[in-house]
């Protein structure tokens, strides 16, 4: 590490932690905010490719967070400093999961609410990650942080698959998900038995039909939760006391240099270099706007932030740093409670609307109104994407021998149009049937047909699979199967 413990004006602190892909070190941001800093594996850094791929993961996240995905670890700067390469984070990445489990205050120690709150958090995050066409790649307890503020926040997105290859895929977050549900359960939830067997039903949930039904299954079954675990004062409060105390981090690492202020060398930004295209960054992209625009393009992500408005949201569900908790978990563990239904007019406050004097002129206008937001609706379900929700398998008994027998797969959808991507998977055989079948709009259940030619003689049991690819509400494959046996 540099001497003097400054990296681009970020100053390192005592504490660090071990990390698959090198080593975090809390820091404190030019402005005085308590910070993250990350120095990435230097070994790894030298595969050919490395760094760019490092440099798309961190645009990518960046453009996530731009775009509202809120449970993230928000990434400021990526910078090569003194032949090392760093993260700079917005927010600490001290402590972990991993680093709370190994020490607990006295009294109101985190919880099975505790363990909740973080999977619906984490399941939130990974669903707009996915949404996103990407995936975490290294899901696991130590790569989970809790900010301040008790929210669960997804470190190093992408950067294990970066630095070292492998397989990152949806399919895997969801297994690694369903992995830390039973790790939460059996650990913060140990002292309930009605809320460890929630845990281990949303990770079953998870591995058999998604994170979004996992979730879902959470939210349901919030009444064998403490009471007011939304707030999230038990995860809070082990925060203050695990800062105050002495309690080792889950890998220690290496104690980082913190001597007098030496010159750091050149600092370069990884985020505004050029990417050897000789192109020009987007017109009206200033700064890191720019780069950030033209690494998500080249990466195939949706632009999907409308100008002059970077960073904002809608109305949309979110979970993260910045957003009070009345209005995040507790507003989605609170069933039932009104959110933006009620009408202008009932409305505190509101004035009454003024009566018109003719009656003809308020019936014309009522009329239009209604022809206009029926034209409106029927705009808007014929213009939503197709989303595949639930998929169910039949087979018929065959009869006789050396029969074709039709297996029906019932794709429930949400009434748009567009193509299903699919796979038929035979018993008998390897290797799957990919087909790609286009739905029209307005219905909401659509048939994949599969015939199956079976022959010869005797007794056999056969197992027809479907597999949705895409495009799901789950934002990973729906699968159902049905079997039949076949005499003769």
């Amino acid at each position: 590490m540099p001497e003097g413990g400054n990296i681009a004006g970020y100053r390192l602190a005592d504490r660090s932690r071990a990390s698959d892909v090198g080593v975090w070190v809390d820091a404190v941001a030019p402005d005085g905010a308590r910070s993250g800093a990350l120095r990435l594996d230097p070994r790894a850094l030298s595969g050919p490719g490395a760094r760019d791929r490092v440099v798309a993961a961190v645009v990518a996240d960046r453009h996530l967070t731009q775009n509202g995905v809120t449970g993230l670890l928000p990434v400021s700067d990526l910078v090569a400093a003194g032949g090392e390469v760093w993260v700079l984070t917005a927010r600490p990445a001290i402590p972990s999961l991993d680093d709370l489990a190994r020490g607990r205050p006295p009294g109101d120690a985190p919880d099975a609410g505790s363990a909740a709150t973080v999977l619906v958090e984490t399941a939130q995050t990974l669903l707009a990650v996915h949404a996103a066409g990407l995936a975490h790649g290294a899901l696991h307890a130590g790569t989970v942080v809790v900010g301040e503020d008790g929210t669960a926040l997804l470190a190093e997105r992408g950067l294990a698959t970066a630095l070292y290859g492998g397989d990152a895929s949806p399919e895997r977050d969801v297994a690694a998900w369903a992995a830390l549900a039973r790790g939460l359960a059996s650990g913060w939830a140990a002292g309930s038995a009605d809320a460890v067997r929630l845990l281990e039903h949303a990770a079953a949930t998870a591995e058999s039909r998604g994170l979004s039904a996992a979730r879902d299954a959470l939210l349901s079954g919030r009444e064998l939760l403490p009471a007011g675990f939304t707030t999230r004062e038990r995860l809070v409060r082990t925060l203050q006391w695990w800062s105050a105390s002495d309690v080792p981090t889950g890998r220690p690492a290496p104690p980082v240099a913190t001597g007098p202020q030496a010159d750091e060398g050149e600092i370069v930004t990884l985020l505004y270099r050029d990417t050897g295209s000789g192109q020009a960054p987007p017109p009206g992209l200033p700064g890191h706007a720019a780069a950030i625009g033209a690494a998500a393009a080249a990466s195939g992500i949706p632009d999907t932030t409308p100008a002059g408005a970077a960073g904002t949201t809608g109305g949309e569900m979110r979970f993260g740093p910045g957003v009070p908790s009345d209005t995040t978990a507790a507003q989605i563990w609170r069933a039932g409670q009104q959110q933006l239904t009620v009408a202008a007019k009932d409305r505190l406050g509101a004035k009454p609307p003024k009566r018109r004097r003719r009656g003809g002129l308020l019936g014309t206008g009522v009329l239009f109104l209604a022809i206009l937001a029926l034209a409106l609706y029927l705009w808007s379900q014929r213009a939503a994407p197709l989303s595949v929700e639930a998929v169910e398998v039949t087979a018929p008994k065959p009869k006789g021998c050396d029969v074709t027998v039709n297996i029906v797969g019932k794709v429930t959808t949400n009434g748009g149009a567009g193509q299903i991507k699919y796979q038929w998977w035979r018993s008998d055989r390897k290797a799957p049937i990919e087909q790609t079948d286009t739905v029209p709009s307005g219905a909401t259940t659509y048939e994949l047909n599969f015939p199956w030619r079976v022959k010869g003689e005797g007794t056999q049991k056969y197992t027809a699979r479907l597999v949705v690819l895409s495009p799901t509400g789950s934002g990973t494959p729906l699968r159902d199967q049905a079997s039949f046996t076949y005499k003769c």
